[in-house]
């Protein structure tokens, strides 16, 4: 209880919003703390004005501002934080001139940065927290930092801090101290800082290092993130140092001896290995030996017999599989393989197993304009040009004779080892006919058969022996024919006369008009014949054969 006369004491004090007294703890309730100014009523201050670790006690003296001397409920509202901050400003002012550095606990994340208590609420931008933008300010709460003032406006009382600055000095210090300190071949701890894809940035504890891909692993591989990833601690061997531009280049796989050094005696030519597919390129594939070593199976070397045009026709990624040392070049580091060599080589026999003139069988394993490719054995393959398809017909296609799936035999006429071919006919099978052409057709002889095929200039027969003979469009009637379709259909059963042989040529003309003629009129037509130039298709029999199998739309757009 007041006496009467401190009572009096108090009420002659005055007081006005805006000043700072110093007051009285008298108790902690709630979230708030009561003070005693020496006013009519105690005053209230909000607790979290305080620092944790200088909470105030019941009996303290602390100084406030008086912010609202008495409200509609007669109370009176207090801050101790504007009273510290308000004394703080002549401190603040005399720091920020001399660039000093001022230590404050953060007070309070907010957009764009931190709100930090130094006796004065100041600003710290996200931008100056760290040299790396922290990702969670949350975080950082509570925390007692020191700081350093780059912006003050007394006026508005506004304070810009940055952290990011004091570590940056401190970093450049430790720079220059480590720099001076490094000797190549030192092996150091570092943080992975960053990863690009050609290398890793290595934070040697303020100095950044640069670990290059290639000095990542004595083998290849593709990215860095196969080797390393952020935030992971490294051991790193020290390669250059560049103290002018403060460059660091670092090694990891220098910390492993060269795989290299030895791989001759290792690996000589003509071993048998094992190894991984690591990777399939268009021209082969990579096969890792050991860590470190890989071999390249180009893929010429993965059959003798089938020529193919990608590995991964053959193998896949992480297959594990056998080859053949075929050469290596230390100073490249490169190793040859060959997965073929593990097998015999059938062209080195080839020769002698299909000997020039032997019968051969075989499935027709396909077909092109130019002939047909015929499985001799499981990846050896024969050749039969259309050419060696018959001795008397001129074939345009060998589908016109054999279909693909076809089991035929044929004649070996020639074994290239040296290009992998071997030609092989079916013409050969059988005698040439043409050699005793005049036992068969005499000249004024005459003959049946069918027609197999119509052009312009006139229709191709069937005879015996597997033989064709063209009438020409002027030997079909005694009557002018103008299109050679009108007067006769394929398949169509004829009767003719032979009315000229060319063996050189192996060509027959044939008249059915001369069917009914005698030796004289024969004659003549034979004269006739004769008579007809080079560029006239019946000349040659062989230029003929060329223009057969017109379509409908050909000949209508020749019409």
């Amino acid at each position: 209880m007041l006496t009467m006369e401190q009572a009096f004491e108090k009420s002659l004090t005055t007081f006005s919003e805006g000043e700072i007294v110093n007051g009285t703890v008298i108790e902690t309730r709630g979230k708030e703390v009561i003070v005693d100014i020496g006013y009519k009523s105690e005053g209230h201050v909000a607790l979290n004005e305080f620092d944790e670790d200088n909470q105030p006690g019941v009996g303290d003296q602390i100084e406030v501002l008086i912010e609202v001397l008495e409200d509609r409920e007669g109370q009176v509202h207090l801050s101790h934080e504007r009273a510290e901050f308000k004394k703080n400003w002549d401190k603040i002012n005399s720091l920020c001139e001399e660039g000093k550095v001022i230590e404050g606990r953060i007070k309070a994340a907010v957009k764009g940065g931190l709100i930090v208590n130094i006796g004065v609420e100041a600003f710290l931008p996200s931008s100056q927290v760290d040299v790396v933008q922290p990702k969670n300010l949350d975080a950082l709460v509570g925390e007692k930092m020191e700081f350093k003032i780059v912006k003050l406006n007394a006026e508005r009382q506004n304070i810009v801090l940055s952290r990011r600055e004091l570590i940056e000095e401190e970093r450049s210090a430790k720079r220059g101290e480590m720099l001076d300190n490094l000797t190549p071949g030192a092996v150091i701890k570092g943080k992975v800082k960053n990863i690009t894809d050609f290398g890793a940035f290595i934070d040697l504890d303020g100095l950044d290092g640069l670990l290059h891909i290639t000095d990542m692993s004595w083998g290849r591989i593709n990215h860095p993130s196969e080797m390393v990833s952020v935030g992971q601690e490294l051991d790193v061997v020290v390669l250059d140092i560049n103290k002018e531009k403060e460059r660091v280049s670092l090694g990891l796989k220098q910390k492993t001896q060269n795989p290299w050094e030895l791989i001759e005696s290792k690996y000589p030519v003509g071993t048998k290995i094992k190894g991984k597919v690591v990777n399939l390129v268009s021209y082969g594939a990579f096969v890792e030996l050991e860590p470190g070593v890989e071999g390249l199976v180009h893929v010429t070397e993965l059959s003798w017999t089938k020529k193919h045009t990608k590995p991964s026709e053959v193998l896949e990624k992480d297959q594990e599989i056998e080859a053949q040392v075929l050469g290596v070049n230390k100073d490249e580091q490169k190793i040859s393989l060959g997965i073929r060599q593990l097998d015999d080589n059938p062209w080195d026999q080839a020769e002698t197993k299909y000997a020039v003139g032997s019968k051969v069988s075989g499935k027709v394993r396909n077909l092109t304009s130019y002939g047909a490719f015929v499985e001799l054995e499981e990846g050896l393959d024969g050749m039969i040009h259309v050419s060696d398809l018959s001795w008397t017909r001129k074939i345009n296609h060998p589908s016109e004779l054999i279909k693909k799936g076809d089991d035929i035999e044929a004649q070996v006429l020639e074994v290239d080892k040296e290009n992998q071919r071997i030609s092989i006919g079916i013409k050969q099978l059988a005698e040439d006919p043409w050699e005793k052409i005049d036992e068969i057709y005499q000249v004024g002889q005459l003959v049946k058969g069918k027609v197999t095929k119509l052009a312009s200039f006139g229709a191709f027969i069937g005879l015996e022996h597997d033989m064709d003979g063209l009438v020409h469009i002027s030997q079909v009637s005694e009557e002018r024919v103008d299109k050679i379709k009108n007067v006769l259909d394929v398949d169509q059963e004829v009767e003719a006369r032979v009315i000229k042989i060319d063996r050189s040529d192996r060509r027959i003309g044939l008249s059915i008009k001369a069917a009914e003629y005698d030796e004289e009129q024969i004659k003549k037509e034979q004269e006739q014949l004769d008579q007809l130039k080079p560029g006239e298709d019946l000349v040659a029999l062989e230029h003929a054969f060329d223009n057969l199998n017109l379509s409908k739309e050909d000949e209508e757009k020749s019409e």
